[in-house]
């Protein structure tokens, strides 16, 4: 009797032991704390590297109440998340591993960068300082974006600028003074072969709510027995796939017979954009992979062999029941910079087991990893989001390969005919004389490439540009979490 006694007594202290450690675990987090709950939490399902980060394994706090105290410490949602991140870019510049993951306050500003939508004046430009070592900053206008206020000024590629509002652009000054204001008036300055010289001209620009259509030129070009078709895209906008096929249906019904696709500023974007793109330069490989996604570990160990085949992104035929104009293409000429960078990369890389693809002007940015939109909500999806803050997390959550498994390029994609893009000799984007699109149309018809003069063109240490100064950011996405993902947070 008193075995059972003594038995019946364990059995209660252990259920009572086990409720306490549960009640102890379901204890919510404070208001103060649910952003930093949300990062934690977050990061530890889905970021890439949750290996690899002490305080992100899921044994690091034995109680709620423990991981609460941590989170404690960190008045800043921003500091905590880059803490959780591994070897992050803004504390290990010269070994960092994580060099593209961000969090915002507000995702509705998020979803609308992530489609080109920001508060632009229409200037697209690139800033370096005036030589090594100085803290002096020069920005030089790359495009304009038609139908914004720029558009409509006495300001064009290759120009260059050296104050704003009569202020000296410097390293420590150029954010205030370029996205702070909705107005501002650039200086321009002039190039002499060593140095940079207010000209008197400035251009008054103000900014407005600007959607970019990223196919900037569209247009075929008839030389050497070739029609050549030319598209500048500039951004991986899903809400332009559409028109981008239409772009393609323009290119085919002119006889395209070879294709430049111009990536020279394009940062990236939507995953299924670029996949759509590789199709209609294609159309030969319906069906068949164009990418493969790989998650962390302990998310990969939860997949089904059905949701790893659902990692794997191929080529299609159509969007949304519309029927591709598929160009065919057995070879492709690329054009890349330094500002070249994941989907575009993505482009490159997937068709290399299928096409020949011939890579002109400079290495790319090296961006083999991508993300989902991250919320606070149950599934880390919108749906019931919480309403009492909008922080989003953009964190890197997948590597993406090729069909045969390479997608080790972070030093970048280093191009097939190096040619790097001076300022002094930019050239009108489109034309035939333009330096990198010259150099293209050598290689297709033979003909003699245009020497480019570099006597004069500074080669500059990069700094920023207005695409990462308006929201914009080297991005490779998916437009939504994947169902399996999804499915294991249930």
């Amino acid at each position: 009797m008193k075995t059972i006694l003594r038995s019946l007594l364990l059995i209660f202290l252990l259920a009572f032991a086990l409720q306490s450690c549960e009640d102890q675990d379901d204890v919510e987090s404070p208001a103060t704390l649910q952003v930093n709950d949300f990062i934690w939490h977050g990061l530890n399902e889905v970021y890439l590297w949750q290996a690899d980060v002490p305080n992100l394994a899921d044994d690091r706090f034995s109680t709620k109440a423990e991981l609460n105290s941590y989170l404690s410490g960190y008045s800043d949602p921003e500091e905590l998340f880059q803490d959780l991140l591994n070897k992050p870019i803004s504390k290990y510049p010269a070994t960092a591993i994580d060099r593209f993951s961000w969090i915002v306050d507000d995702y509705t500003v998020l979803e609308q960068e992530l489609n080109g939508i920001t508060k632009n004046n229409g200037v697209d430009f690139k800033l370096s300082r005036v030589s090594d070592g100085s803290n002096d900053v020069v920005g030089y206008v790359r495009y304009i974006i038609p139908n914004s206020d720029a558009s409509t000024k006495a300001i064009k590629r290759g120009d260059f600028f050296t104050a704003v509002n009569g202020t000296k652009l410097t390293v420590s000054n150029y954010q205030s003074l370029l996205l702070t204001p909705d107005s501002y008036t650039l200086n321009l300055a002039d190039y002499n072969g060593s140095s940079f010289t207010l000209n008197g001209k400035s251009v008054a620009l103000t900014k407005t709510v600007l959607e970019e259509n990223p196919i900037l030129i569209n247009k075929v070009i008839t030389t050497g027995g070739h029609k050549i078709g030319y598209l500048m895209y500039n951004g991986f906008y899903s809400e332009y796939d559409t028109k981008l096929n239409q772009a393609f249906g323009e290119l085919k019904a002119q006889g395209a017979t070879d294709l430049v696709l111009d990536l020279r500023y394009n940062g990236g974007g939507s995953v299924r954009s670029s996949t759509r793109l590789a199709s209609m330069i294609t159309g030969q490989f319906d069906g068949k992979v164009f990418s493969k996604q790989q998650y962390n570990l302990k998310l990969m160990a939860t997949m089904t062999t059905e949701d790893l085949e659902s990692l794997n992104q191929r080529f299609v035929n159509n969007i949304d029941g519309t029927a591709l104009n598929s160009l065919n293409l057995p070879k492709i000429y690329v054009i890349t910079t330094g500002n070249t960078a994941s989907a575009s990369e993505l482009v490159i890389n997937g068709l290399k087991p299928y096409i020949s693809v011939i890579q002109i002007g400079e290495t790319t940015i090296g961006k083999n990893v991508g993300s989902f939109t991250v919320y606070d909500s149950p599934t880390f999806t919108k749906t019931n989001v919480n309403p009492n803050h909008k922080y989003a997390m953009q964190p890197l959550v997948f590597k993406i390969t090729n069909s045969l498994d390479f997608g080790d390029y972070t030093s970048g994609l280093v191009p097939t005919y190096v040619q790097p893009e001076y300022v002094s000799s930019y050239g009108v984007l489109g034309d035939p004389s333009e330096p990198l699109l010259n150099l293209a149309i050598s290689k297709i018809t033979g003909a003699t490439a245009k020497k480019v003069q570099t006597d004069r063109s500074p080669d500059l240490p990069y700094i920023s540009d207005s695409k990462k100064i308006n929201g914009i950011r080297n991005e490779m996405y998916l437009e939504n979490a994947p169902k399996e993902f999804t499915r294991s947070l249930k």
